[in-house]
């Protein structure tokens, strides 16, 4: 089954596969060639199909977001999942009955108040301490004397087995340089190494992850598990702060124009917020994604400005009729594919596939 890509109905979630397939191989091999656990995350893609190039086509450690995720790839065969995001109470029966069907669950949690909830909730669980690297977001501070309490509580209780350590530099998407995103990286793997230490039990794992962190440095040292997720299909984010180049973006947002002012230099095109999100990114300066034309040839446009189903392109359009199609480089990928229940997979020119994401929590 193939199509052309001019006859896909707009607006429309598009993916290079032979991009995606050379992401994927890229870091997969740094993380063998750095002997370290490759768990990449699913979040990005949400596809059984991309999962499997993930790991070469093959089944491997895998994070997920959602639950919904983990039932998502138990299902088609996935055994060990980490669900990186810190554990709600009220989730903790659906967990465990999902941890019966596979080799391993690991959860997270980093405060008192769960760990008594898996105490209470009469099951025993896999568990990593998420630890803050900086991104202050979720996770102990490893510097807090209560963070080592919580740690040793941790390895004491009964109801949980101790895996390790995990951190997440989400503030390297604020870098300004590869500079700064080497530093962040350094501050990432350091900040398990040192609690690490503390705690004093070389045998447990430290979990990094974060796109920018991973695509920058040549190896991956002082770590034992890396979990990017946004590698596989890049984005105008990626670009602005220097963890891929343009030809690494694996996706675009096929569109319509279908209003053309070339009285006032605009145009209207009928992807809007719920087909790109309204992420302005790491360039804000950029607009809400690169306007490139159907070839993905970048065009001297800029998209400043979205609605719900518009968006607003400004520039000399006076040879940019309605009707031309224009496919945008969105600023953040991960979003930007949450809103499409059908990923248009492509082969130069040419629709080769169609994959469907699981949606829900």
């Amino acid at each position: 089954m193939w199509m052309i890509l001019r006859n896909v109905p707009t607006p429309a979630f598009i993916v290079d596969k032979a991009r995606v397939q050379r992401n994927c191989d890229r870091m997969r091999e740094k993380a063998h060639a750095s002997s370290v656990i490759f768990r990449p995350h699913m979040k990005t893609h949400k596809t059984a199909e991309i999962g499997r190039m993930q790991h070469g086509g093959a089944i491997g450690p895998i994070t997920v977001s959602t639950l919904a995720e983990a039932e998502f790839y138990a299902d088609r065969g996935w055994r060990d999942i980490t669900y990186a995001v810190p554990i709600a109470p009220e989730k903790l029966e659906r967990a465990y009955v999902l941890s019966q069907r596979v080799d391993r669950l690991n959860l997270l949690i980093d405060s008192h108040e769960a760990l008594r909830a898996i105490e209470e909730s009469s099951h025993t669980f896999d568990v990593f301490l998420k630890i803050d690297c900086g991104y202050h977001r979720a996770g102990v501070d490893p510097d807090d004397p209560d963070s080592e309490q919580l740690a040793r509580a941790i390895m004491r209780s009964e109801s949980v087995r101790f895996q390790g350590l995990l951190t997440h530099a989400g503030h390297s998407y604020n870098a300004k340089s590869v500079d700064d995103v080497r530093h962040i990286a350094g501050e990432e793997s350091a900040a398990l190494s040192r609690f690490r230490a503390l705690l004093g039990v070389d045998e447990i794992i430290r979990s990094v992850g974060s796109t920018p962190t991973a695509s920058v440095v040549e190896t991956f040292s002082d770590c034992d598990e890396v979990r990017p997720g946004n590698y596989i299909f890049y984005d105008a984010s990626q670009i602005a702060i220097g963890s891929c180049s343009f030809d690494d973006v694996a996706v675009s947002v096929l569109a319509t124009v279908v209003g053309s002012y070339p009285e006032r230099n605009s145009l209207i095109i009928d992807a809007g917020a719920l087909a790109l999100s309204k992420d302005l990114g790491a360039d804000a300066n950029g607009g809400f994604g690169i306007v490139c034309d159907e070839r993905l040839q970048r065009l001297p446009l800029k998209l400043v400005s979205i609605s719900q189903e518009h968006g607003k392109v400004e520039g000399n359009v006076a040879h940019v009729p309605v009707g031309t199609r224009l496919r945008i480089v969105p600023n953040h990928s991960c979003l930007t594919a949450a809103m499409y229940d059908v990923v248009h997979v492509i082969d130069r020119d040419r629709v080769i596939d169609e994959w469907r994401p699981v949606r829900g929590w």
